[in-house]
């Protein structure tokens, strides 16, 4: 505006309209005078856009602190199509009659800014102007509110109902089986054919060999397949069969030689322990695939355990290892990697069934019972699925609110 008037005052003073040498000047002043007047008269009709109003911040609700949502109504000349609302603008002070700083700009029809920036405990007042671009509505200065922290999230209620039902029924199993309650088991074929199998090498006078994966012991699937080799380790060690584990990790070798030798102390059979038996190969993949590879061709063992976590080396292993004859029984988590092993080995534990190994064999009370109690828990969470796509069927959709976690 400060401009056009300038522009104005430049015109009557004869510095920009001159007309001294110029036929046609009297034409350009007067459409420069109608330009300016016709500008002067736009500014004087027009008039800011209404401004927003209900302007209420609140706590974020279910988070860890420092946000606060500020919502409010639109203005009322926020039309689809109309532009005399372009954007609106989040003015924030931690005082009410201090200085508010510009924290953000949202676009027409919004009618809602989370403020992700606060301070927990500090209390900040709000304000939302509507801008056509140039003109801002009078603000409407919102109460004090401060951000904090929630201890629990109530959108997830659900889940801590479904985490009491899976260890009220753990802790149920686990004192049944300690207390001498025959828990039962699903039979897993993989498992019941370990006996068999190390009872088919001693026959055959060949040594077994056990492979516990590429991954390091921070892996929950070396972590079982060690457990498992304990299992194998102690009924190696009563036929008196030698026991072949190469590793590809230097920590999981040694968690190996201390399982083994445990299991060998456990049967009374310290003296045929052969630490040498347990070897590091190399960390690389394929290095690890050769040796391995290497070593079934030179020792022809009569029965080969596969079990941990396994990749692109499965079927290379899994296919030297049946070129010898011999039984092999592996067990992955490893999806993509199960098809070579079924097609492979004789048997193979598919998924959990590797995790379920370790209760299945040990039969400890502590780990029969948290595997009881897992499974039902299953049940129960199959039976509420199954049970709410029933319902919704049916037109209860009530129910996919409860069953949603927030």
């Amino acid at each position: 505006m400060s401009l056009i008037i300038l522009l104005l005052v430049w015109g009557i003073n004869g510095d920009v309209f001159d007309t001294s040498n110029n036929d046609d000047s009297s034409i350009t002043v007067a459409l420069a005078s109608n330009t300016v007047v016709d500008s002067l008269e736009h500014l004087k009709s027009s008039k800011p856009p209404a401004p927003p109003t209900k302007v209420l911040p609140k706590d974020k609700p279910n988070d860890a602190g420092g946000s606060i949502i500020v919502t409010w109504i639109k203005s009322s000349d926020d039309v689809e199509g109309d532009e005399l609302v372009k954007e609106y603008l989040i003015f924030r002070s931690g005082t009410r009659d201090g200085e508010f700083e510009l924290i953000e700009t949202a676009s027409k029809g919004f009618e809602k800014f989370v403020d992700g920036t606060t301070i927990d405990g500090t209390r900040y007042y709000y304000m939302v102007k509507a801008s056509d671009g140039v003109l801002h509505s009078q603000p409407e200065i919102s109460e004090a509110v401060s951000s904090s922290a929630q201890w629990f999230h109530t959108g997830r209620v659900n889940m801590l109902v479904a985490a009491v039902i899976i260890s009220f029924l753990i802790l149920w199993f686990i004192r049944q089986a300690k207390s001498g309650k025959e828990i039962y088991i699903r039979p897993i074929a993989g498992l019941e054919a370990v006996d068999d199998a190390v009872g088919r090498a001693t026959e055959m006078g060949k040594p077994i060999m056990y492979i516990p994966g590429i991954m390091d012991m921070d892996n929950m699937q070396t972590i079982a397949s060690v457990v498992i080799l304990g299992r194998v380790a102690r009924k190696a060690a009563q036929y008196e069969t030698p026991l072949l584990v190469p590793c590809s990790r230097s920590i999981v070798m040694s968690a190996a030689q201390e399982t083994v030798k445990e299991a060998y102390l456990d049967v009374g059979r310290p003296d045929a322990y052969n630490a040498d038996k347990i070897s590091y190969l190399t960390d690389d993949q394929f290095g690890y695939a050769a040796g391995v590879d290497g070593m079934m061709l030179r020792e022809k063992p009569g029965a080969i355990f596969y079990m941990g976590c396994f990749y692109a080396e499965s079927l290379i292993l899994a296919e030297t290892g049946h070129s010898t004859g011999a039984i092999q029984i592996a067990g992955t988590a490893m999806p993509s990697q199960l098809p070579f092993f079924v097609t492979a080995c004789d048997y193979t534990l598919i998924g959990e069934e590797l995790f379920a190994a370790s209760a299945y064999l040990s039969k400890e009370p502590l780990l029969l019972g948290s595997l009881k109690g897992q499974d039902m828990g299953k049940a129960i969470l199959i039976a509420v699925l199954v049970g709410g796509v029933i319902l919704v069927s049916l037109g209860f959709t009530k129910i996919i609110a409860w069953l949603t976690t927030g």
